[in-house]
């Protein structure tokens, strides 16, 4: 479905929500720069990309999948065919999900597809509407404010996963618990779906910033360049978030044996403690006539003082070996 269709005439008019009569006019000039964003694209959307834009049916047949195709770039001659992802807001997941977007790049339009709603696609329509000098600059530059736009829309989710990933040490130091392996395997594989995408999708600005394309001037290289940086800061900062995944894990595994050693060095003491104690109450527990203090009238009140001095004192003696 046709979310929204502009186009930016010579003399500097905008023209807004055209038809897919309008489009295949504008297009066909030749001049001026046209804008149509696809959601969800259909049988008939698939027909206006094949049929009046001349798009190939392999790049078609990409916008009209539900998979995800990984960050690539395809020249066709007149026109680019580039996929990036982004991050997918749209669920409430405690793993991170990418959405992709396709972007075909000609000489006059741009022609963008995705499955969900994405911020940067939201951004640059209202942004279009309040200043029409953002399509002035032409179709290389309005590819790369997009692109920009959906790489910037990842920081944020940097910073939470950041954030994330210190409560989780914190946790895994002092309280470790369950749910707290559940939230660093989630956080791993969060890192593991960024850093699949970061990689190959910063090869793809890579090679649009350096003259590999007509169809991206000199003037806009550099600020495909500077979209480049940001994606190998992504990348950096998705590496130390891997590293301190595992250091929460590592923390997480040592708090465990730690707290597991405390348990069995009580319950040795404990032991220790009563094993004399068991001793001597199985020696005045046996049954025999000629037994020694057995008609002792304070007998039982000396064994029961006898147990308890040598339990405490079993106790003094482990505390100042530190072992209590």
């Amino acid at each position: 479905m046709i979310q929204c269709a502009f186009y930016l005439a010579p003399d500097g008019g905008l023209w807004d929500k055209l038809g897919t009569e309008q489009i295949r006019d504008f297009l066909a000039t030749g001049e001026g720069l046209l804008w149509v964003d696809v959601q969800d694209v259909t049988n008939e959307d698939a027909e206006l990309l094949s049929k009046a834009f001349r798009f190939h049916h392999l790049a078609v047949a990409d916008c009209t999948s539900k998979n995800l195709h990984p960050p690539k770039i395809d020249d066709f001659g007149d026109h680019l065919f580039i996929i990036v992802h982004g991050i997918n807001y749209h669920v409430d997941s405690e793993i991170i999900e990418t959405t992709e977007l396709a972007l075909f790049l000609g000489a006059n339009y741009i022609v963008t597809t995705h499955d969900v709603p994405m911020k940067s696609i939201s951004s640059m329509l209202d942004r279009v509407r309040q200043d029409e000098r953002v399509m002035r600059r032409g179709a290389d530059f309005f590819a790369h404010d997009i692109i920009d736009s959906l790489v910037d829309n990842i920081m944020p989710t940097i910073d939470e996963m950041d954030e994330r990933s210190i409560a989780i040490e914190a946790e895994a130091l002092h309280e470790p618990k369950r749910e707290t392996l559940v939230s660093i395997m989630h956080l791993k594989r969060s890192i593991l779906a960024l850093t699949r995408i970061t990689i190959p999708q910063r090869e793809v600005v890579n090679r649009l910033s350096r003259g590999e394309y007509a169809l991206i001037s000199e003037r806009a290289q550099i600020y495909y360049r500077n979209i480049y940086d940001h994606l190998v800061r992504i990348e950096m900062l998705a590496r130390d978030l891997r590293d301190m995944a595992e250091s929460a894990l590592n923390t997480y595994l040592s708090s465990v044996s730690n707290r597991m050693n405390e348990v069995m060095k009580l319950l040795t003491l404990i032991a220790t403690i009563f094993i004399p104690l068991t001793f001597i109450a199985g020696i005045y527990g046996m049954n025999f006539a000629n037994m020694p203090e057995l008609e002792w009238r304070y007998g039982y009140f000396a064994v029961l003082i006898a147990m308890a001095v040598i339990g405490v004192s079993l106790i003094i003696y482990f505390r100042r070996k530190r072992w209590v």
